[in-house]
């Protein structure tokens, strides 16, 4: 576009994952350094509400009740189903949005740009539009690279608005009391993170336990390193925490409680390391400043990648089906990487070697 349109109240639409919510971060940044005076307004799921509502230059977060809404359904509950929906397209549209920008662009955050009110509505043409959200968009950014990390599929949507702006210096932010709690759990020591978990819809992304446990013991070589291994809120994230401590024979440790994403932010935040699959406490990490070493098997090393910004190493074995959308049980990608590589870029980016 020539130069940005003219708004003063503005919705964002990403819902879905924590990691694509968190690579929507730098990007919205910048739309927000495009627009300082106006009111932002972040639609989203409730998983990452947390990390949103601690950025200082988000003015509001709603949460679309996706998961409330599926228990209706799935209860036959109806007409509660229709009530609940009914009750988030009034409050979005009392909003009168001048502009809504769907960074996800599926049929979903379609209808729900829709539905803002918004006179102006921006979101990707096909294909990287998918389920035919592009039909809701009256402005459609074209994005021409058949293949491109999320951060750079994201800033092209703010570049599509005519905004020529940087992104925050800082575009995700940890509340000073969260880290001060959390520094006082870890008792000051700064540890090497090991998050073995994924999403209950993705067991095909996760590396195994004996490997894990592995890199625990070799990593815990170093004097003053603690290892800590995290557990998130997906089914069998504390059975691979537990099969890891007990597999590493006293070279690791249980991390903290996190009760929020937020918590886990500032667990990442105070480490001093990140191993892991490609998940979105990775991308959390990656965006907070923590060096990462991701372990990639079915996903995209083109479009995953860690945040640009910070020192990180990707582990991967090619193999001939990899990568893919929907992973299988077999999981060989994952079940092929060795330990030994995972140590090894641990090691270098311990000591200062990006």
């Amino acid at each position: 576009m020539p130069a940005p349109p003219t708004a003063e109240r503005i919705a964002v639409i990403r819902l879905g994952a924590v990691g694509d919510v968190v690579r929507a971060l730098p990007a919205v940044s910048a739309l927000r350094a495009g627009y300082p005076a106006a009111r932002l307004t972040w639609v989203v799921e409730a998983a990452s509400a947390s990390l949103l509502e601690a950025q200082p230059w988000v003015d509001e977060v709603l949460v679309f009740p996706r998961s409330e809404l599926v228990a209706r359904l799935r209860a036959r509950a109806f007409g509660d189903a229709w009530a609940g929906l009914r009750g988030f397209v009034t409050a979005l549209r009392a909003r009168r949005f001048d502009l809504a920008v769907d960074f996800h662009s599926i049929l979903k955050s379609g209808l729900l740009s829709l539905a803002s009110g918004a006179r102006l509505r921006a979101g990707y043409a096909w294909p990287y539009g998918l389920e035919g959200s592009w039909l809701f968009s009256n402005e459609r950014a074209q994005v021409t690279l058949d293949r491109c990390s999320r951060f750079v599929r994201n800033a092209a949507l703010v570049e599509f608005l005519g905004i020529d702006a940087l992104p925050d210096r800082e575009p995700l932010r940890i509340p000073p009391e969260s880290r001060r709690k959390m520094r006082a759990e870890l008792g000051g020591r700064a540890p090497v993170v090991l998050h073995p978990g994924t999403s209950d819809a993705t067991p095909h992304k996760r590396w195994t336990p004996a490997a894990y446990a592995k890199v625990a013991i070799a990593l815990s070589e170093a004097p003053g390193v603690p290892v800590l291994v995290t557990a998130g809120p997906a089914r069998d994230d504390r059975r691979l925490a537990e099969a890891i401590v007990a597999g590493a024979r006293g070279a690791a440790r249980h991390a903290p409680e996190t009760g929020s994403l937020l918590d886990l932010a500032a667990l990442l935040r105070e480490s001093r390391l990140y191993v892991g699959s490609d998940t979105g406490p990775m991308h959390v990490a990656s965006l907070i400043g923590t060096p990462v070493v991701q372990i990639l098997g079915p996903t995209d090393p083109y479009e995953n990648q860690p945040f640009p910004a910070t020192p990180s190493r990707s582990i991967r074995v090619p193999v001939a089906c990899s990568p893919c959308r929907r992973g299988c049980s077999a999981a060989t990608c994952m079940r092929v990487v060795p330990p030994e590589p995972v140590v090894a870029a641990a090691r270098a980016l311990l000591a200062g070697r990006p």
